[in-house]
């Protein structure tokens, strides 16, 4: 999914798995718990589940708080949660026991982050990868000043004067009004009200040279979010196989399809991103041959009336024309 989300609340997001039975957390067994003893509880169960093993030591020492705290929260854990771990009392680790089950759900791409590059996923903490992994160096990283001065703009609800760069234009000074981040899988952008071209668009952040409070006035209501209709239209892209396929069943495996169908639902403007960063064959009768094209976009006419739609590999507008329902 391509819309990005920038708060977690562990306490209010979190769910228990306990006697075969997804429990949220105003059950009383996590409702009445603090935040901090909540995520010293997800760490416990994300070593557990992740590494086979944790100690009382490194929980202590990761949220600087006594051992005897720790000895608690495992004892709480244990007992009251129903976390399968045992005591191997030779090197001091706790490890999960035959009926072990992760209490709390981990989300892949939290736990894989946390894995690779450290980071607090899972209630965990760490400036350091907790497995050997490679992770491809990202190209493409804005300026700190330009995603402060953008975020900020976001944030407080204000104008913002940039100066852009782009294929088509050159360099322009333009006014938007920034209302949202989006990542469409290489490079950050901007989601804003453009106020020269009197439209929603998406403005690349390496592209910004300089961006600073606008002078155009308060934010009128028709530039408001609310209002950018690709934006706030959710679009369900039916993906399978691509035809071409000898082993279609492989695919299916590498992306959890079922019935030999992927259903993803993405916002109408963010759409063309990512099946171009999914290299999704995206025309009506699958034309694209190349070894790359692994997934075919099944109901192409979706993308009919999206103004990014040009970027969704193999896309004909006019081909599609005559079979979108509206």
């Amino acid at each position: 999914m391509i819309i990005m989300s920038y708060h977690f609340d562990h306490v209010k997001g979190v769910r228990v798995k306990h006697s075969k039975m997804m429990v949220n957390s105003e059950d009383p067994r996590v409702a009445h718990l603090s935040r901090a003893q909540l995520q010293r509880l997800m760490a416990i169960d994300f070593r557990a589940y992740f590494l086979g093993q944790f100690s009382r030591a490194e929980i202590a020492e990761r949220f600087g708080v006594a051992a005897v705290s720790v000895t608690r929260d495992i004892a709480y854990y244990r007992e009251t949660l129903g976390g399968h771990i045992e005591l191997e009392k030779r090197s001091k680790h706790y490890r999960p026991g035959k009926e072990f089950q992760p209490v709390f759900t981990h989300d892949p791409a939290r736990a894989l982050r946390t894995l690779s590059r450290g980071g607090n996923d899972g209630g965990w903490e760490t400036g350091e990868a907790l497995l050997i992994a490679e992770v491809p160096p990202r190209l493409s990283l804005p300026s700190t000043n330009i995603l402060a001065a953008v975020s900020r703009s976001v944030f407080r609800r204000y104008p913002l004067r940039i100066q852009y760069h782009s294929f088509s234009s050159g360099c322009v000074e333009r006014e938007i009004v920034p209302f949202a981040l989006a990542f469409n899988g290489l490079r950050w952008h901007v989601r804003a009200f453009d106020r020269r071209r009197e439209k929603f668009s998406d403005f690349v952040l390496t592209r910004i040279d300089t961006a600073n409070a606008g002078t155009g006035g308060a934010i009128q209501d028709f530039e408001c979010p609310e209002h950018d209709l690709e934006w706030n239209r959710v679009i369900e892209l039916e993906l399978a196989p691509h035809p071409k396929e000898e082993y279609p069943y492989i695919v299916a495996m590498d992306y959890g399809m079922r019935a030999g169908t992927l259903k993803v639902r993405v916002r109408a403007a963010l759409a063309p991103y990512f099946l171009r960063q999914w290299i999704v064959d995206c025309s009506e009768h699958h034309l694209l041959d190349g070894a790359e094209y692994r997934l075919w976009l099944r109901n192409s006419p979706i993308l009919y009336g999206i103004s990014g739609a040009h970027l969704a590999p193999g896309y004909n507008a006019v081909d599609n024309q005559s079979s979108f329902n509206f």
